[in-house]
């Protein structure tokens, strides 16, 4: 086997360094490469160097100037490093270029995320979803990853016209990349189908649940969703301090007292600049967060960049086309702020949001009880007429109206009740007779 570098794109328990450039017009953080370190680390690397360089444009060769390559050819001999990943995304030639003038292999971030998420992948429906995009991500990138493509180009070794490993890698080669191309497109396509299948699947399920009162939670990666969930449901979800800790998504029933409930459904995590390969392959997963009646956004208020995250978050909204949809921002990690003056300039961006900790339980029942207070919506006043054998009605209303007053008539039930248009809808929904009294 080739020790070319290309041959595997895991980063774990390799010694690397972090490359970022930032181009003049982009926003500047006080620490440019903080969140890279945490996915490099995620990804089970060890960082042993950073640089940063600023410039008007990028390099077309080699996206980095060429005097930041010798630097960083050199701290990779210093530092012993395995792998160079680039906080930006980078084409395949650049790529190749970087790789021969440093001898390393070297990642950009959607190949970094990528590599995260496939280490991530518990589930069948995960890793299938997980596959199509790092096969969406790669398969243009076949002609300067593949390394055997070099070694069976055929025989030769000319440098004439038509020689083998010219300017198109002509003769058995270009076979070769051709037979590889389909093959990847093959599996592409068979793995849309599965997954529209499962995505097929998850609409039915999601709809099936619109007699109740749907809530999902989404935010950036470790900004605590999977804490909060088991906080309010007691669900048992996986929880680190890692990005991208779990993938799959969970639904639990939540009770918010007085016989009153909802669905609570945790969704994979959103960092910025997610790959557009997985936003698509993982909608079927985030299906939860498309249909659902209210999102609670889980933001980390101990984070120097939450607003930037919070930013990232409904980009990605925007992208699935949930944007728009009711939700109430949760600044999470109360508890672990260090500076109470950014929770006020916070409150005061964003003044219908809470300020809570999951991990504590601060703030919990005022979450709960807002969520009451959209699932029961504006309540009108009005009579209505239900059988009194129907008793999945007549629970339905002492659950999620207020009674003011009730009597019966033969074999009829009169209720004069305050409800919310949505909650009688749902009654309409699952019961049949119900009547609209004078």
């Amino acid at each position: 086997m080739s020790s070319d570098p290309r041959t595997s794109l895991s980063v774990r328990q390799e010694r690397a360094i972090l490359v970022k450039v930032v181009l003049d017009g982009e926003s500047r953080t006080d620490d440019p490469l903080a969140e890279l370190a945490e996915l490099a680390r995620s990804a089970g690397a060890e960082v042993v160097s950073r640089v940063v360089q600023r410039r008007h444009a990028i390099h077309g060769a080699t996206y980095i100037g060429k005097g930041k390559l010798e630097e960083i050819r050199q701290q990779a001999d210093v530092f012993e490093a395995d792998v160079v990943i680039f906080d930006n995304d980078l084409s395949p030639s650049q790529i190749r270029e970087i790789e021969e003038a440093t001898q390393r292999k070297v990642l950009d971030r959607s190949e970094l995320i990528l590599d995260i998420f496939a280490s991530r992948a518990r589930t069948h429906e995960a890793r299938l979803q997980v596959e199509l995009a790092q096969l969406e991500y790669t398969a243009p990138r076949l002609r300067g990853m593949w390394t055997h493509l070099e070694r069976i180009a055929g025989a030769g070794g000319g440098t004439g016209v038509g020689a083998v490993g010219g300017i198109g890698t002509r003769g058995p080669g270009e076979r070769q990349i051709e037979i590889d191309r389909r093959l990847a497109a093959k599996r592409i396509s068979l793995l849309k189908d599965q997954i529209a299948a499962i995505d097929r699947r998850k609409v039915r399920e999601v709809l099936a649940r619109k007699t109740h009162f749907t809530v999902s939670l989404v935010g950036y990666t470790n900004a605590g969703k999977s804490t909060l969930m088991n906080a309010m449901t007691g669900a048992g979800a996986f929880t680190a301090d890692r990005l991208f800790a779990t993938l799959d998504t969970l639904t639990r029933r939540w009770d918010l007292g007085g016989g009153r409930y909802v669905l609570l459904s945790d969704t994979v995590g959103f960092i910025r600049d997610l790959p557009h390969h997985l936003v698509a392959s993982f909608r079927a997963t985030l299906e939860e967060a498309i249909h659902a009646d209210l999102l609670l956004h889980v933001a980390d208020l101990a984070n120097s960049e939450v607003e930037r995250q919070i930013a990232a978050v409904r980009d990605v909204l925007t992208e699935l086309g949930a944007e728009g949809k009711p939700a109430l921002l949760l600044l999470n990690k109360a508890d672990a702020l260090a500076d109470e003056a950014l929770l006020t300039v916070l409150l005061r961006h964003y003044p219908d949001a809470l300020a809570i900790s999951a991990k504590t339980g601060q703030g919990l029942d005022r979450v709960r009880e807002a969520v009451d207070r959209r699932m029961r919506g504006e309540a009108r006043r009005m009579t209505l007429s239900v059988p009194v054998h129907d008793g999945r009605a007549l629970g339905f209303l002492e659950r999620f109206a207020e009674i003011l007053e009730r009597r019966f008539e033969d074999d009829r039930a009169i209720f004069e009740v305050a409800i919310a248009p949505r909650a009688l809808e749902h009654l309409h929904t699952i019961a049949a007779d119900v009547r609209h009294a004078e």
